[in-house]
């Protein structure tokens, strides 16, 4: 037997902050269970609309609802609090309360204390039916009862009581509690038995029995026979082109292109009768689904459903019941966010989080073929609603059961909707950049959006006025320390104005001088092709937007420099321009060794004898993207002016290697000439399973690995990995897991220390890296230096001499 609770808002809170207001949420607690509402800012008459269902196995329970204040830096507030019998609801007329005011109760008995009022919907419901609530319900037919003896306002429909209704005995009574229930009431109805296997109840009855089941006084045009794509249309037309949510903070667990347009991948996704669901599930175990219908809330602006499940069971967990609250965040057509809010109170501490998974739907990148494709990213954090112990734990555990499950529904996506080549990708390189275009413009008009300004207007009609006057003047005598060819100002005017048009003309000079030289400097490469066998870094320089200005003109003359693998590319300048178009290309000469950064900085120009102001810098790892994702991408600058401007690049980046044969064999080969030893490759498991266990594009590949020792405040013993661009390590020590990476050119030195009882008589070999680089693997460091290096020790090689080579 469920509890059915709708907390939909409350009024005359009391402020509990110094602005006046309060930030108030609700926390509804029945036995050991508990949930929470989300927390509405600055308001002293919220509204929240949310529905909750709680199992009770004991009538002398209580229902304990808490009004409270959220405060970031001290103890939430207590605002106020109501309680109610869970009895009192059973021997209600149709079990149900209706929706009512409760007065909010101080913290402190016989207190006078105004704490305001909550709106509640309290109801029993044995169905497994969720609540349909797409409105609060008119707030004038609810009625108030301060002593909770009261008769419902709601018409007796709109909650279910399956003890008293004509058709009880289409419900199965699977509970103990509603077995327990059925004897000891008046008007008890035997239940009809079922079968063990199949506790879900037919469509067809629940049709029947969802239709007036928690209807909070809907209009017609909300009912649940809105079909999903009705929903989704009317969405699309509030939509006011917000930006889609980005990436939650737990991490991505699946990011991959489709050969189908966004609106096809969410029908596939969301819809009610899409397959694709009923194959999942069946693949991960899960049983007793029930899928409620699609519902749109706050005046269509997003859509929800609910989903419940019984979780198949795992190693360390037992089968558990779950509730899935999905809500469209945004969906215009083309781009599509679902936020989706898993709650397990049945797991160890369940009722202390929920699991938060996001996914985000959007257009790809551009195929050769002309057919359009989607991207995929789905991202998770957990939500902890109250603080515990077991934080950690929690997390570790979610995230390894999230990415097994992810990675089932990866590849069963796969096997439903073909996924997009990343040769297909590639082969899009040359129609990419056969249509950018530089604009062409000459110089002249250049020079005249440049010289129009107001000092060189003002520094030449001055110059006219003086030539006027010399015409015209009769040279005057000399006299006090003057000579023939030295005419000196003869009062203080004359000196001021000498000095105005000396600092004039010299600024005028700079100014020329600044535009020659920055004319000479040309930075596309449309047409030149590099030379060599190797890797090929082509980088497209589209647009910036929102570069900051430094100029006292409110714009800048903004130009990029471009550096990999110790080459350099420079843009041409743009006069005048916070958000210039250049449509420039970039081929740097083949490389041996694959690029591991791309550097971009973005300077202002201040003329040849000048330091370049710096607008703002980026780094693109290509150790940590797919090169497919950088066909087409925007790039955010860092530094104090880019980030107050929220300044950023579009850039078209591919790498490519040129060379015929085995890449990997050639490395190898090469590889094996400095060492002096022969290096195997590895198979095709071997690398996939590395590429996975460290995030690594699947153009990286391992060379070789070791078991060693990480030398920290204890050692740690795991395996070091080695590849054409990074030096890996990953340890697992009873399930608590280390893992993280740097890059080779990271590395500024390498030293080899002498053996130490502490290094148990091996050798130590210390990995020095450049200050303030490899900074997301500083959890493996020994050291951090005042300058911002960090210091890797490892030792008790098994083999230390071909470790060291």
């Amino acid at each position: 037997m469920k509890l059915q609770v709708r907390v939909v808002e409350a009024r005359n809170l009391p402020a509990m902050d110094l602005n006046g207001f309060s930030d108030p949420y609700v926390r509804l607690q029945l036995g050991k269970q508990r949930s929470r509402t989300k927390v509405v800012k600055k308001n002293l008459n919220p509204k929240w609309t949310e529905d909750f269902s709680f199992g009770v196995d004991d009538l002398n329970d209580e229902l304990v609802v808490s009004v409270l204040d959220e405060d970031k830096y001290f103890n939430d507030d207590f605002v106020g609090q109501v309680r109610v019998s869970v009895s009192l609801v059973f021997d209600a007329e149709n079990q149900s309360l209706g929706t009512v005011w409760y007065p909010l109760n101080p913290k402190k008995k016989g207190s006078k204390k105004d704490c305001g009022e909550i709106l509640l919907k309290i109801c029993f419901s044995q169905k497994n039916s969720v609540l349909d609530l797409t409105s609060s319900g008119d707030q004038t037919s609810a009625s108030r009862s301060p002593d909770l003896r009261l008769e419902s306002p709601i018409d007796p429909s709109t909650c279910a009581s399956p003890s008293r209704s004509d058709d009880a005995s289409s419900i199965p009574q699977t509970t103990f509690a509603g077995r327990f229930t059925q004897i000891f009431q008046k008007n008890a109805i035997t239940a009809t038995p079922t079968q063990s296997s199949s506790r879900s109840i037919d469509a067809s009855d629940l049709s029947e029995i969802s239709k007036p089941v928690f209807s909070l006084e809907l209009s017609e045009d909300e009912s649940s026979s809105t079909s999903f794509e009705e929903l989704l249309k009317a969405m699309e037309s509030k939509d006011q082109g917000s930006e889609p949510p980005s990436n939650l903070s737990g991490g991505v667990v699946v990011d991959q292109l489709f050969m189908i347009s966004p609106s096809d991948l969410n029908i596939v996704l969301f819809a009610s009768d899409s397959s694709f669901y009923a194959s999942l599930t069946e693949l991960q175990g899960t049983t007793e689904v029930q899928i409620g219908p699609w519902k749109a809330e706050n005046d269509g602006e997003s859509v929800k459903r609910v989903v419940s499940y019984l979780k198949a069971a795992t190693k360390l967990i037992k089968a558990v019941k779950g509730t899935e609250e999905q809500t469209y965040l945004k969906a215009d057509g083309e781009v599509y966010a679902v936020l989706a809010s898993v709650a397990t109170p049945d797991v160890p501490f369940g009722g202390t989080f929920k699991v938060e998974v996001l996914y985000c739907i959007s257009p790809g990148p551009e195929l050769p073929s002309g057919e359009q494709c989607s991207r995929l990213v789905v991202s998770w954090r957990l939500n902890f609603l109250q603080s515990t112990m077991m934080r950690g734990m929690i997390e570790n555990g979610a995230r390894q059961g999230l990415k097994d499950n992810f990675e089932q529904y990866a590849n069963l996506l796969a096997q439903s909707v073909k996924p997009v080549d990343s040769k297909d990708i590639g082969l899009n390189k040359e129609q990419a950049l056969s249509s950018l275009q530089a604009e062409p413009q000459s110089d002249w008009k250049l020079a005249v959006q440049y010289f129009a300004n107001f000092t060189v207007l003002s520094t030449f009609l001055i110059g006219i006025y003086v030539f006027v006057h010399i015409v015209f003047a009769i040279p005057s005598a000399i006299q006090g320390l003057e000579f023939n060819g030295l005419d000196l100002p003869d009062s203080i005017g004359e000196f001021v104005v000498s000095g105005v048009l000396v600092l004039q003309c010299e600024r005028v000079l700079q100014l020329i001088s600044r535009f020659m030289q920055a004319r000479k400097q040309k930075g596309s490469d449309h047409g030149i092709k590099a030379h060599g066998d190797g890797w090929l870094l082509t980088v497209a320089l589209i647009e910036g937007v929102d570069l900051a200005a430094v100029d006292p003109s409110g714009h800048c003359d903004p130009y990029i420099v471009f550096t990999s693998n110790g080459k350099t590319r420079t843009s041409s300048i743009k006069f005048q321009k916070s958000n210039p178009q250049w449509n420039e290309i970039f081929e740097f000469d083949a490389m041996a060794d694959p690029p591991s950064v791309l550097n971009v900085e973005v300077f202002d120009f201040d003329g040849p004898f000048d330091e370049a102001v710096s607008l703002g810098h980026a780094e693109v790892n290509f150790v940590r993207s797919n090169i497919s994702d950088l066909a087409d991408v925007w790039v955010p600058l860092q530094g104090k002016l880019a980030q107050a401007c929220q300044s950023k690049l579009h850039l078209r980046i591919f790498l490519d290697h040129t060379g015929g044969g085995d890449v990997v064999r050639d490395y190898l080969n090469k590889m094996e000439k400095e060492v002096g030893k022969k290096i195997n490759v590895r198979s095709p498991q071997t690398n996939s399973a590395f590429q996975k266990l460290f995030g690594l594009p699947q153009e990286e590949f391992l060379i070789n690995d070791f078991t060693c020792h990480l030398k920290r405040k204890m050692p740690l013993q795991g395996r070091l990995f080695l590849s054409a661009r990074i030096v890996g390590f990953y340890a697992s020590i009873f399930g608590n897991k280390t893992k993280f990476f740097f890059l080779w050119e990271d590395i500024e030195e390498i030293q080899v220390l002498p053996p130490t009882l502490a290094s148990m008589g091996s050798p130590i070999v210390v990995m020095t890296l450049r200050p303030n680089r490899g900074l997301d693997a500083r959890i493996g460091a020994k050291t951090h230096d005042e300058e911002g290096r960090l210091k890797f020790h490892f030792h008790s090689f098994v083999s230390f001499n071909v470790a060291q080579k």
